[in-house]
């Protein structure tokens, strides 16, 4: 499945590492082996209660309306994720990559009935496949996709970051900084832009001009951006 790049208010580029179909299927089966266990378990329980068929109010409190709910529950009080897209590492999010409203979850929900409950998946799959941006119809209604969270070999999560042919370092205070403090900014940061949480990058912008004692002459997003690529100039030097 083909990443795509989104960009925020902020002019900022972000890159969605979006699911793969396997993933989500993989994850989707997941969340139906422990739907099944619920199932067994209740009837276990109910059984041995001595409840009977003939107790509708029962057995639709107990086991129809958690397994019809199941998806849109643990996706919007588990931020964006159930069972089996946390076994994946993967999570629903806006196209934005922010967190989505209860409503987008709603809209999302309602359409599994024609993605996948009365189609047996079919359209959800070709809606997948087509859309570009691993958007089943639910996702294309709500504004959400499922990205992967899983991480990745290489600089994304290690303390360096590309350094641009001929770049010029602008803050040379950065070599106070340990490999420690950079690995904590970059994570730091990484996780306010994938959450669009700007304040937290606001905050963290005061904090490491303080540590190196400079007035930075970018707004805390560049800024940021900025000191790292200088640290990772001064290391492979």
């Amino acid at each position: 499945m083909d990443n795509f790049q989104i960009e925020t208010a902020q002019n900022v580029s972000i890159t969605q590492n979006v699911a793969g179909i396997g993933e989500r299927i993989l994850a989707y089966l997941i969340d139906g082996l422990i739907m099944l266990a619920y199932i067994v378990i209740s009837l276990m329980l109910l059984g041995g209660l001595g409840v009977g068929t003939g107790q509708e109010f029962l057995f639709v409190s107990v086991l129809i309306l958690p397994l019809m709910l199941y998806f849109l529950l643990w996706e919007t009080f588990w931020n964006g994720r159930s069972p089996g897209k946390a076994a994946l590492e993967l999570r629903v999010v806006k196209l934005d990559g922010s967190k989505p409203a209860f409503s987008n979850y709603i809209v999302r929900w309602l359409l599994r009935i024609v993605d996948i409950t009365i189609t047996s998946g079919s359209v959800a799959v070709v809606s997948i496949l087509l859309s570009g941006k691993g958007q089943r119809l639910g996702d294309l209604a709500a504004g959400t996709t499922v990205i992967s969270e899983k991480l990745k070999v290489g600089l994304d999560r290690s303390i360096l970051t590309t350094v641009p042919a001929h770049y010029k370092p602008v803050y040379p205070q950065v070599t106070v900084l340990s490999d420690k403090d950079v690995q904590e900014i970059k994570e730091i940061y990484r996780n306010s832009l994938e959450n669009s949480n700007f304040r937290v990058i606001d905050s963290l912008s005061t904090k490491v001009s303080e540590l190196l004692q400079v007035t930075p002459k970018e707004r805390p997003m560049q800024f940021i951006k900025t000191v790292l690529t200088d640290y990772s100039f001064y290391t492979q030097q």
